[in-house]
């Protein structure tokens, strides 16, 4: 663990930044003392652009660094580290902590919360009802959603992207991809939106008043599917009852609501957040906005692009199973340890002009924008359509 009087020193970077990104002087010398890294923006900002200058920072000099912001945890920036850790499920563990800043209350669900093989069958019940013959059919109906939610928009000829369109349109999907009610819809949007800024503010009363209601309507969803299964290829919550555990008995009630309610918010955070960046760049980018609409068929090696500079989760946590050695410190279970995607999809040691957007970018696939190993993105597949 890094103390406070801990210090590594910056030597030259081999890989400038480009000129709208935060330049990273090579002449400095900053010092890692722990009062610097509790207070980098890399730790307390919301400014993406300091952010990143940070992460070049501390991937050069500091690859795992200790803060005690959020109670203590360890920051991942190199792309190897990252995804050491995140392929390595039996040393980094997402049972004690996944997230950070956590859920106030402490509660664990499935299948963020548990480690296999309690995570697998989780796990399998949500891909089955995500495989490629089944969001295709998604696609006409989301598309649709689509154009109703963008039409007021279009005739006022202005908007927030984020709030006024991506927000809905995220209940919108998870309402289609779970079979719910229309009338779900809109309730969810705003319920998710006010448990994350809850979840944010560390509020636990206010957390757990919001999530009561997600309990609620996952609760409805569960009963529903008992007394009348659907097929199990194209409903989530059917699917998990379909399941059982590494003992052959039926998945508990408590975790099979538990994965639901968890389901109901997995795609209402990312993308607004998504959609806005996106958005952002080509108002600022028109000759890119301009090709994308002249050829419509580089729009998905864009995405995959966009996703890797503007991944919208920061990262996701894990604790070690054992006493494990990184980078000379000694990591002791319990302690959380970021596994900073966004650091990773800019490490230039991976990515070439890692600032830059670079249409299909030659080895794009190895971002790591929906995560890697028993833990990725389950909602990929909707993320990209």
């Amino acid at each position: 663990m890094a103390s406070a009087t801990a210090t590594w020193s910056l030597a030259t970077p081999d890989t400038p930044i480009p000129p709208d990104e935060p330049p990273f002087n090579p002449s400095s010398q900053t010092i890692f003392t722990q009062e610097r890294i509790d207070s980098s923006a890399a730790i307390i900002s919301d400014n993406i652009s300091l952010i990143h200058s940070e992460y070049d920072l501390f991937r050069h000099s500091c690859p795992l660094a200790y803060t005690t912001q959020y109670s203590g945890y360890y920051l991942l920036t190199r792309y190897d580290d990252i995804k050491t850790a995140a392929l390595d499920s039996e040393t980094f563990i997402s049972s004690v902590k996944a997230v950070i800043p956590s859920d106030p209350r402490g509660l664990r669900r499935p299948p963020l919360n548990f480690d296999a093989p309690a995570h697998t069958p989780y796990r399998t019940a949500l891909d089955r009802t995500l495989k490629p013959a089944r969001v295709k059919r998604l696609a006409v109906p989301l598309e649709l959603h689509a154009e109703r939610l963008l039409a007021p928009l279009l005739a006022k000829g202005k908007g927030d992207i984020c709030t006024d369109f991506a927000a809905d349109y995220a209940a919108w999907v998870e309402t289609e991809w779970l079979n719910l009610e229309p009338e779900t819809a809109p309730k969810l949007a705003r319920t998710a939106s006010a448990w994350v800024d809850a979840w944010r503010r560390m509020d636990g009363e206010s957390t757990t008043r919001y999530s009561g209601e997600l309990y609620e309507i996952a609760r409805g969803v569960l009963a529903d599917r008992m007394a009348n299964p659907r097929d199990v290829e194209e409903d989530p919550a059917s699917s998990l009852l379909g399941e059982t555990d590494a003992s052959g008995k039926t998945l508990e009630e408590v975790h099979l609501v538990g994965c639901i309610r968890q389901s109901l918010v997995v795609g209402m955070v990312a993308p607004p957040l998504m959609l806005g960046g996106i958005c952002n760049y080509l108002s600022e980018h028109q000759d890119l906005q301009q090709q994308l609409r002249d050829d419509p068929t580089l729009i998905p090696a864009a995405i995959e692009e966009f996703v890797r500079l503007f991944s919208p989760y920061r990262g996701f946590a894990r604790t070690v199973s054992e006493e494990t050695v990184l980078h000379e410190q000694t990591i002791q279970p319990g302690i959380p340890i970021s596994m900073t995607y966004s650091a990773a999809n800019r490490d230039p040691s991976v990515f070439n002009d890692p600032h830059a957007f670079i249409l299909n970018r030659p080895n794009i696939a190895m971002h790591m924008g929906f995560g890697r190993g028993r833990h990725r993105c389950v909602g990929q597949p909707l993320a990209k359509l």
